[in-house]
Protein backbone atom coordinates (compact mmCIF):
# COMPACT_ATOMS: atom_id res chain seq x y z
CA UNK A 1 0.00 0.00 0.00
CA UNK A 2 2.83 2.74 1.41
CA UNK A 3 4.68 1.45 -2.40
CA UNK A 4 1.67 2.62 -4.50
CA UNK A 5 0.47 5.83 -2.76
CA UNK A 6 4.63 6.91 -2.49
CA UNK A 7 3.44 8.24 1.03
CA UNK A 8 2.89 6.09 4.75
CA UNK A 9 -0.19 4.49 5.61
CA UNK A 10 -2.59 6.72 7.50
CA UNK A 11 -2.14 6.15 11.38
CA UNK A 12 -1.49 7.76 14.18
CA UNK A 13 1.12 5.64 16.83
CA UNK A 14 0.31 8.59 19.43
CA UNK A 15 -3.30 8.24 19.41
CA UNK A 16 -3.46 4.43 19.26
CA UNK A 17 -1.10 4.38 22.57
CA UNK A 18 -3.00 7.30 24.02
CA UNK A 19 -5.92 5.21 23.73
CA UNK A 20 -4.80 2.18 25.35
CA UNK A 21 -2.88 4.26 28.34
CA UNK A 22 -6.31 5.68 28.99
CA UNK A 23 -7.85 2.63 29.65
CA UNK A 24 -5.37 1.36 31.35
CA UNK A 25 -5.16 4.64 33.50
CA UNK A 26 -8.62 4.74 34.26
CA UNK A 27 -11.03 2.03 33.25
CA UNK A 28 -14.03 4.09 34.21
CA UNK A 29 -13.96 5.55 30.52
CA UNK A 30 -13.98 2.02 28.55
CA UNK A 31 -17.66 1.79 28.16
CA UNK A 32 -17.66 5.36 26.25
CA UNK A 33 -14.39 3.86 24.37
CA UNK A 34 -15.99 0.84 23.49
CA UNK A 35 -18.34 2.74 21.16
CA UNK A 36 -16.33 5.04 19.65
CA UNK A 37 -13.53 2.76 18.63
CA UNK A 38 -12.85 -0.92 17.84
CA UNK A 39 -10.42 -3.37 17.36
CA UNK A 40 -10.06 -3.58 13.70
CA UNK A 41 -9.58 0.39 13.71
CA UNK A 42 -5.55 0.00 15.16
CA UNK A 43 -3.33 -0.01 12.65
CA UNK A 44 -0.30 -1.50 14.94
CA UNK A 45 -0.73 -5.72 15.63
CA UNK A 46 0.31 -5.40 19.05
CA UNK A 47 -2.01 -2.25 19.83
CA UNK A 48 -5.03 -4.07 18.23
CA UNK A 49 -4.13 -7.06 20.63
CA UNK A 50 -3.80 -5.12 23.70
CA UNK A 51 -7.21 -3.41 22.90
CA UNK A 52 -9.02 -6.74 22.11
CA UNK A 53 -7.96 -8.20 25.09
CA UNK A 54 -9.29 -5.00 27.31
CA UNK A 55 -12.33 -5.32 25.35
CA UNK A 56 -12.94 -9.22 26.31
CA UNK A 57 -11.73 -8.38 30.28
CA UNK A 58 -14.68 -5.63 30.13
CA UNK A 59 -17.61 -7.83 28.46
CA UNK A 60 -16.54 -10.66 31.36
CA UNK A 61 -16.55 -7.71 33.65
CA UNK A 62 -12.75 -8.51 34.85
CA UNK A 63 -10.92 -6.38 36.71
CA UNK A 64 -8.33 -4.14 34.21
CA UNK A 65 -5.30 -3.10 35.52
CA UNK A 66 -1.58 -3.74 33.93
CA UNK A 67 -1.18 -6.82 36.10
CA UNK A 68 -4.21 -8.26 34.61
CA UNK A 69 -4.10 -7.02 31.56
CA UNK A 70 -0.49 -8.96 30.60
CA UNK A 71 -2.59 -12.08 32.72
CA UNK A 72 -4.95 -12.09 30.40
CA UNK A 73 -2.53 -11.52 27.36
CA UNK A 74 -0.93 -14.74 28.57
CA UNK A 75 -4.07 -16.43 28.63
CA UNK A 76 -5.14 -15.62 24.58
CA UNK A 77 -1.63 -16.55 23.54
CA UNK A 78 -0.86 -12.57 22.72
CA UNK A 79 2.27 -12.31 25.24
CA UNK A 80 5.44 -11.27 24.36
CA UNK A 81 7.95 -12.16 26.54
CA UNK A 82 9.42 -9.42 28.31
CA UNK A 83 8.96 -6.97 25.86
CA UNK A 84 4.84 -6.83 26.06
CA UNK A 85 5.50 -5.92 29.87
CA UNK A 86 7.92 -3.09 29.10
CA UNK A 87 5.41 -1.67 26.31
CA UNK A 88 2.13 -1.52 28.20
CA UNK A 89 4.60 0.14 31.14
CA UNK A 90 5.51 2.68 28.49
CA UNK A 91 1.59 3.01 27.14
CA UNK A 92 0.89 4.51 31.01
CA UNK A 93 4.25 6.74 31.05
CA UNK A 94 3.11 8.49 27.50
CA UNK A 95 -0.67 9.16 28.50
CA UNK A 96 -0.51 11.73 30.62
CA UNK A 97 -4.47 11.96 31.63
CA UNK A 98 -7.65 9.75 30.42
CA UNK A 99 -9.82 13.16 29.74
CA UNK A 100 -9.51 13.16 26.12
CA UNK A 101 -9.63 9.71 25.37
CA UNK A 102 -12.95 10.19 23.24
CA UNK A 103 -10.38 12.80 21.26
CA UNK A 104 -8.11 9.97 20.71
CA UNK A 105 -10.60 7.45 19.97
CA UNK A 106 -11.38 9.88 17.33
CA UNK A 107 -8.78 10.20 15.45
CA UNK A 108 -7.84 5.94 15.75
CA UNK A 109 -10.94 5.58 14.12
CA UNK A 110 -10.98 8.49 11.36
CA UNK A 111 -7.52 7.09 10.36
CA UNK A 112 -8.95 3.94 10.28
CA UNK A 113 -11.50 4.96 8.06
CA UNK A 114 -8.99 6.67 5.52
CA UNK A 115 -7.13 3.25 5.40
CA UNK A 116 -10.10 1.62 4.27
CA UNK A 117 -11.30 4.27 2.24
CA UNK A 118 -7.39 3.57 0.12
CA UNK A 119 -8.30 0.02 0.71
CA UNK A 120 -11.44 0.48 -1.41
CA UNK A 121 -9.59 2.68 -3.81
CA UNK A 122 -6.99 -0.33 -4.51
CA UNK A 123 -9.86 -2.73 -4.73
CA UNK A 124 -11.33 -0.41 -7.56
CA UNK A 125 -8.06 0.00 -9.56
CA UNK A 126 -7.46 -3.46 -9.32
CA UNK A 127 -10.76 -4.53 -10.85
CA UNK A 128 -10.81 -2.20 -13.43
CA UNK A 129 -7.62 -2.79 -14.83
CA UNK A 130 -8.15 -6.61 -14.84
CA UNK A 131 -10.70 -5.69 -17.67
CA UNK A 132 -12.79 -8.61 -15.77
CA UNK A 133 -16.17 -6.42 -15.69
CA UNK A 134 -17.77 -3.44 -17.75
CA UNK A 135 -17.23 -0.38 -16.43
CA UNK A 136 -20.68 -0.15 -14.69
CA UNK A 137 -20.01 -3.14 -12.71
CA UNK A 138 -16.86 -1.53 -11.36
CA UNK A 139 -18.30 1.62 -10.66
CA UNK A 140 -21.29 0.18 -8.81
CA UNK A 141 -18.24 -2.02 -6.59
CA UNK A 142 -16.66 1.20 -5.71
CA UNK A 143 -19.95 3.05 -5.10
CA UNK A 144 -21.02 0.03 -2.82
CA UNK A 145 -18.19 -0.22 -1.08
CA UNK A 146 -17.92 3.44 0.32
CA UNK A 147 -21.34 3.27 0.97
CA UNK A 148 -20.36 0.47 3.37
CA UNK A 149 -18.16 1.97 4.54
CA UNK A 150 -20.47 5.42 5.44
CA UNK A 151 -22.90 3.18 7.09
CA UNK A 152 -20.49 1.42 9.21
CA UNK A 153 -19.39 4.77 10.56
CA UNK A 154 -20.27 5.22 14.49
CA UNK A 155 -22.95 8.28 14.02
CA UNK A 156 -24.38 7.82 17.49
CA UNK A 157 -25.04 5.18 20.39
CA UNK A 158 -27.87 5.26 23.42
CA UNK A 159 -29.01 8.97 23.77
CA UNK A 160 -30.68 10.30 27.31
CA UNK A 161 -34.39 10.06 26.34
CA UNK A 162 -34.63 13.85 28.01
CA UNK A 163 -32.41 15.01 24.98
CA UNK A 164 -35.22 13.01 22.33
CA UNK A 165 -38.10 14.65 24.33
CA UNK A 166 -35.99 17.93 23.95
CA UNK A 167 -35.90 17.35 20.16
CA UNK A 168 -39.86 15.93 19.78
CA UNK A 169 -40.91 18.96 21.41
CA UNK A 170 -38.64 21.25 19.27
CA UNK A 171 -40.22 20.06 16.28
CA UNK A 172 -43.69 20.20 17.85
CA UNK A 173 -43.57 23.97 18.68
CA UNK A 174 -42.33 24.00 15.05
CA UNK A 175 -45.14 22.71 13.45
CA UNK A 176 -47.69 24.66 15.55
CA UNK A 177 -45.82 27.86 15.10
CA UNK A 178 -46.08 26.84 11.13
CA UNK A 179 -49.84 26.39 10.93
CA UNK A 180 -49.70 23.17 8.98
CA UNK A 181 -52.48 20.24 9.99
CA UNK A 182 -50.11 17.54 9.44
CA UNK A 183 -45.95 17.05 9.66
CA UNK A 184 -44.72 15.82 6.55
CA UNK A 185 -45.26 16.49 2.60
CA UNK A 186 -48.37 17.01 1.57
CA UNK A 187 -49.60 14.55 -1.17
CA UNK A 188 -51.94 17.02 -2.57
CA UNK A 189 -55.27 14.05 -1.64
CA UNK A 190 -57.03 15.84 1.68
CA UNK A 191 -57.96 12.42 3.43
CA UNK A 192 -54.87 10.63 2.47
CA UNK A 193 -52.55 12.86 3.86
CA UNK A 194 -54.84 12.92 7.29
CA UNK A 195 -54.21 9.30 7.37
CA UNK A 196 -50.36 8.95 6.60
CA UNK A 197 -49.98 12.52 8.07
CA UNK A 198 -48.27 13.44 4.90
CA UNK A 199 -44.73 11.99 3.60
CA UNK A 200 -42.11 11.96 6.65
CA UNK A 201 -38.76 12.27 6.58
CA UNK A 202 -36.56 8.88 5.82
CA UNK A 203 -39.99 7.01 4.70
CA UNK A 204 -39.61 4.57 2.20
CA UNK A 205 -43.13 4.73 0.69
CA UNK A 206 -44.73 1.93 -1.81
CA UNK A 207 -47.57 2.37 -4.06
CA UNK A 208 -48.67 -0.85 -6.26
CA UNK A 209 -51.38 -1.59 -8.47
CA UNK A 210 -52.07 -3.28 -11.36
CA UNK A 211 -50.84 -2.12 -14.70
CA UNK A 212 -53.02 0.55 -16.36
CA UNK A 213 -54.52 0.85 -13.05
CA UNK A 214 -52.64 4.61 -12.53
CA UNK A 215 -49.55 4.18 -10.29
CA UNK A 216 -46.82 6.37 -12.21
CA UNK A 217 -49.81 9.33 -12.55
CA UNK A 218 -50.78 8.98 -9.03
CA UNK A 219 -47.03 9.20 -8.46
CA UNK A 220 -46.56 12.21 -10.63
CA UNK A 221 -49.57 13.73 -9.09
CA UNK A 222 -48.04 13.82 -5.72
CA UNK A 223 -45.18 15.37 -7.09
CA UNK A 224 -46.45 17.66 -8.85
CA UNK A 225 -48.62 18.68 -5.65
CA UNK A 226 -45.48 18.41 -3.44
CA UNK A 227 -43.48 20.74 -5.38
CA UNK A 228 -45.67 23.22 -4.96
CA UNK A 229 -46.70 22.95 -1.74
CA UNK A 230 -42.91 23.00 -0.31
CA UNK A 231 -40.77 24.68 -3.14
CA UNK A 232 -38.27 22.24 -2.36
CA UNK A 233 -36.45 19.89 -4.93
CA UNK A 234 -38.21 16.82 -6.75
CA UNK A 235 -36.26 14.47 -8.06
CA UNK A 236 -37.65 11.55 -9.88
CA UNK A 237 -36.28 8.56 -11.58
CA UNK A 238 -38.05 6.67 -14.26
CA UNK A 239 -36.97 3.45 -15.52
CA UNK A 240 -40.37 2.55 -17.95
CA UNK A 241 -40.98 6.89 -19.07
CA UNK A 242 -39.05 9.06 -20.81
CA UNK A 243 -38.70 12.73 -19.60
CA UNK A 244 -40.52 14.41 -22.67
CA UNK A 245 -43.60 11.38 -21.73
CA UNK A 246 -43.29 12.78 -18.32
CA UNK A 247 -43.57 16.38 -19.02
CA UNK A 248 -46.52 15.98 -21.46
CA UNK A 249 -48.53 13.96 -18.61
CA UNK A 250 -47.37 17.02 -16.49
CA UNK A 251 -48.97 19.42 -18.64
CA UNK A 252 -52.53 17.80 -18.90
CA UNK A 253 -52.67 17.39 -15.32
CA UNK A 254 -51.43 20.66 -14.54
CA UNK A 255 -53.61 22.29 -17.66
CA UNK A 256 -56.54 19.97 -17.82
CA UNK A 257 -55.77 19.36 -21.72
CA UNK A 258 -56.59 15.52 -22.75
CA UNK A 259 -53.42 13.63 -23.08
CA UNK A 260 -54.24 12.26 -26.59
CA UNK A 261 -54.61 16.00 -27.59
CA UNK A 262 -51.14 16.48 -26.27
CA UNK A 263 -49.87 13.91 -28.27
CA UNK A 264 -50.93 14.46 -31.68
CA UNK A 265 -50.90 18.61 -31.26
CA UNK A 266 -54.45 18.60 -32.58
CA UNK A 267 -54.82 21.44 -30.07
CA UNK A 268 -57.92 23.87 -29.41
CA UNK A 269 -56.92 27.33 -29.22
CA UNK A 270 -58.20 27.76 -25.51
CA UNK A 271 -56.36 24.14 -25.15
CA UNK A 272 -53.47 25.86 -26.99
CA UNK A 273 -53.54 28.38 -23.71
CA UNK A 274 -54.13 26.50 -21.03
CA UNK A 275 -50.81 24.43 -22.70
CA UNK A 276 -48.70 27.81 -22.21
CA UNK A 277 -50.07 28.46 -18.51
CA UNK A 278 -49.17 24.91 -18.16
CA UNK A 279 -45.86 24.73 -19.37
CA UNK A 280 -45.26 27.95 -17.25
CA UNK A 281 -46.69 26.91 -14.17
CA UNK A 282 -44.31 23.67 -14.40
CA UNK A 283 -41.27 24.95 -15.33
CA UNK A 284 -41.49 26.82 -12.18
CA UNK A 285 -40.90 24.14 -9.89
CA UNK A 286 -37.95 22.49 -8.99
CA UNK A 287 -38.69 19.30 -10.48
CA UNK A 288 -35.18 17.41 -11.79
CA UNK A 289 -36.37 14.31 -13.58
CA UNK A 290 -33.39 11.50 -14.41
CA UNK A 291 -34.81 8.77 -17.19
CA UNK A 292 -32.05 6.77 -17.45
CA UNK A 293 -33.39 2.80 -17.39
CA UNK A 294 -30.22 1.39 -15.86
CA UNK A 295 -29.75 3.27 -12.47
CA UNK A 296 -29.21 1.64 -9.40
CA UNK A 297 -29.87 2.39 -5.90
CA UNK A 298 -26.31 3.62 -5.46
CA UNK A 299 -25.96 6.00 -8.19
CA UNK A 300 -29.74 7.60 -7.35
CA UNK A 301 -28.24 8.29 -3.58
CA UNK A 302 -25.33 9.74 -4.78
CA UNK A 303 -26.97 11.91 -7.59
CA UNK A 304 -29.35 12.56 -4.69
CA UNK A 305 -26.60 13.66 -2.09
CA UNK A 306 -25.52 16.94 -4.25
CA UNK A 307 -28.91 18.10 -3.97
CA UNK A 308 -29.07 21.21 -1.49
CA UNK A 309 -32.88 21.44 -1.14
CA UNK A 310 -34.04 17.94 -1.85
CA UNK A 311 -37.64 17.37 -0.56
CA UNK A 312 -38.84 14.39 -1.96
CA UNK A 313 -37.59 11.05 -4.24
CA UNK A 314 -39.81 9.02 -6.64
CA UNK A 315 -38.94 6.10 -8.53
CA UNK A 316 -40.33 4.69 -10.92
CA UNK A 317 -40.78 1.73 -10.68
CA UNK A 318 -38.96 -1.17 -8.54
CA UNK A 319 -39.54 -4.09 -10.50
CA UNK A 320 -37.18 -2.68 -13.36
CA UNK A 321 -34.57 -1.62 -11.00
CA UNK A 322 -31.13 -3.43 -11.18
CA UNK A 323 -29.23 -4.50 -7.92
CA UNK A 324 -26.40 -3.35 -6.97
CA UNK A 325 -24.20 -5.82 -8.78
CA UNK A 326 -25.66 -5.31 -12.17
CA UNK A 327 -26.21 -7.84 -14.91
CA UNK A 328 -23.38 -10.03 -12.97
CA UNK A 329 -25.72 -10.17 -10.34
CA UNK A 330 -28.75 -11.18 -11.68
CA UNK A 331 -26.93 -14.94 -12.93
CA UNK A 332 -26.10 -15.45 -8.82
CA UNK A 333 -29.13 -14.39 -6.87
CA UNK A 334 -32.52 -14.55 -7.44
CA UNK A 335 -34.54 -11.90 -8.88
CA UNK A 336 -36.52 -12.24 -5.09
CA UNK A 337 -33.42 -11.91 -3.83
CA UNK A 338 -31.96 -8.37 -5.92
CA UNK A 339 -35.65 -6.83 -4.93
CA UNK A 340 -35.56 -7.54 -1.49
CA UNK A 341 -31.81 -6.00 -1.57
CA UNK A 342 -33.02 -2.63 -3.49
CA UNK A 343 -35.68 -2.14 -1.10
CA UNK A 344 -33.84 -2.45 1.98
CA UNK A 345 -30.85 -0.07 0.41
CA UNK A 346 -34.41 2.46 -0.55
CA UNK A 347 -35.15 2.43 3.19
CA UNK A 348 -31.48 2.95 4.28
CA UNK A 349 -31.31 5.96 1.20
CA UNK A 350 -34.18 7.52 3.03
CA UNK A 351 -33.07 7.45 6.23
CA UNK A 352 -29.51 9.23 4.59
CA UNK A 353 -30.93 11.17 2.66
CA UNK A 354 -33.30 12.55 5.50
CA UNK A 355 -36.40 12.58 3.18
CA UNK A 356 -39.39 10.84 1.81
CA UNK A 357 -38.63 8.07 -0.77
CA UNK A 358 -41.61 6.90 -2.89
CA UNK A 359 -41.68 4.28 -4.82
CA UNK A 360 -44.03 2.54 -7.33
CA UNK A 361 -44.53 -0.79 -7.64
CA UNK A 362 -46.57 -3.83 -9.40
CA UNK A 363 -48.81 -6.31 -8.05
CA UNK A 364 -48.69 -9.74 -8.87
CA UNK A 365 -51.67 -11.30 -10.42
CA UNK A 366 -52.65 -13.33 -7.54
CA UNK A 367 -55.65 -10.50 -6.78
CA UNK A 368 -57.47 -11.44 -10.37
CA UNK A 369 -57.85 -14.59 -8.46
CA UNK A 370 -60.26 -13.89 -6.42
CA UNK A 371 -63.73 -12.01 -6.22
CA UNK A 372 -62.56 -9.47 -3.99
CA UNK A 373 -59.84 -8.14 -6.46
CA UNK A 374 -58.72 -5.01 -3.79
CA UNK A 375 -54.68 -5.24 -3.12
CA UNK A 376 -53.05 -7.08 -0.48
CA UNK A 377 -49.58 -6.92 1.07
CA UNK A 378 -49.33 -10.54 -0.46
CA UNK A 379 -49.61 -9.49 -3.65
CA UNK A 380 -46.25 -7.35 -4.03
CA UNK A 381 -44.57 -9.00 -6.57
CA UNK A 382 -41.38 -10.62 -5.70
CA UNK A 383 -42.10 -9.29 -2.49
CA UNK A 384 -39.61 -10.07 -0.32
CA UNK A 385 -38.49 -8.14 2.13
CA UNK A 386 -40.61 -4.96 0.43
CA UNK A 387 -43.34 -5.08 2.68
CA UNK A 388 -41.33 -5.00 5.79
CA UNK A 389 -38.89 -2.40 4.39
CA UNK A 390 -41.89 -0.19 3.65
CA UNK A 391 -43.14 2.32 6.28
CA UNK A 392 -46.10 3.18 4.34
CA UNK A 393 -47.83 0.80 1.52
CA UNK A 394 -50.68 2.22 -0.76
CA UNK A 395 -52.54 -0.03 -3.08
CA UNK A 396 -54.94 1.50 -5.83
CA UNK A 397 -57.98 -0.41 -6.71
CA UNK A 398 -60.87 1.32 -9.40
CA UNK A 399 -63.81 -1.06 -10.19
CA UNK A 400 -63.57 0.70 -13.70
CA UNK A 401 -60.71 -1.19 -14.25
CA UNK A 402 -62.40 -4.32 -14.46
CA UNK A 403 -65.47 -2.97 -16.17
CA UNK A 404 -67.33 -2.64 -12.40
CA UNK A 405 -69.23 0.00 -10.93
CA UNK A 406 -69.51 0.10 -7.25
CA UNK A 407 -72.00 -0.41 -5.09
CA UNK A 408 -71.45 1.13 -1.36
CA UNK A 409 -69.91 4.32 -2.45
CA UNK A 410 -70.23 6.11 -6.05
CA UNK A 411 -69.54 9.26 -7.60
CA UNK A 412 -72.86 10.20 -9.32
CA UNK A 413 -72.55 9.44 -12.86
CA UNK A 414 -68.98 8.82 -12.67
CA UNK A 415 -67.37 4.89 -13.14
CA UNK A 416 -64.02 5.97 -12.40
CA UNK A 417 -64.11 5.93 -8.48
CA UNK A 418 -60.53 4.74 -7.23
CA UNK A 419 -59.98 3.21 -3.90
CA UNK A 420 -56.03 4.55 -2.33
CA UNK A 421 -56.23 1.80 0.24
CA UNK A 422 -53.84 2.04 3.05
CA UNK A 423 -52.36 -1.59 3.48
CA UNK A 424 -49.65 -0.72 5.98
CA UNK A 425 -48.60 3.06 8.20
CA UNK A 426 -46.25 2.47 10.64
CA UNK A 427 -47.51 6.29 11.62
CA UNK A 428 -51.20 5.32 12.68
CA UNK A 429 -54.41 3.36 10.79
CA UNK A 430 -54.55 1.93 7.58
CA UNK A 431 -57.88 2.28 5.41
CA UNK A 432 -58.91 3.81 2.00
CA UNK A 433 -59.64 6.92 0.70
CA UNK A 434 -61.96 7.63 -2.15
CA UNK A 435 -60.31 9.92 -5.51
CA UNK A 436 -61.43 10.70 -8.20
CA UNK A 437 -59.81 9.39 -11.75
CA UNK A 438 -59.67 11.71 -14.74
CA UNK A 439 -58.03 9.37 -17.11
CA UNK A 440 -58.16 11.75 -20.49
CA UNK A 441 -55.58 14.28 -18.24
CA UNK A 442 -54.24 10.95 -16.75
CA UNK A 443 -54.69 12.47 -13.12
CA UNK A 444 -56.44 11.82 -9.67
CA UNK A 445 -58.70 14.86 -7.78
CA UNK A 446 -60.26 14.03 -4.50
CA UNK A 447 -63.09 12.44 -4.40
CA UNK A 448 -66.89 14.42 -2.70
CA UNK A 449 -68.53 11.28 -1.70
CA UNK A 450 -71.78 10.35 -0.57
CA UNK A 451 -73.83 7.15 -0.93
CA UNK A 452 -76.31 6.36 -3.07
CA UNK A 453 -79.88 6.36 -2.46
Amino acid sequence: MEELLGRRVPWSAEAEQAVLGSCLIDPSCLPDVMTAVRGADFYLPQNREIFETIFSMFTFAKPIDPVTVLDEMKVRGVYHDEGSQQYIRELMRLTPTAANVLKYAAIVRDQALLRNVISVCEETVEAASSGAGEAGDVLDLCEKKIYALRQDRVVGGLMPVSQVVNSVYSNLSELAASGQPIPGIPTGFRDVDRRIMGMNKGDFILVAARPGMGKTSIGLNICLNAAKATGKTVAIFSLEMSREQLVTRFLSSEGEIPLGNLLTGNLTMDEWKRTAHACAAVSSLDILVNDNPTLTVAEMNAQCRRLNNLGLVMIDYLQLMQGSGSKNSWASESRQQVVSDISRMMKIMAKELNVPVLCLSQLSRANEQRQDKRPMLSDLRESGSIEQDADIVMGIYREGYYGLVGSEMCIRDSPNLTELIVLKNRHGETGKDNLQWQGEYTTFRDADRWHNE
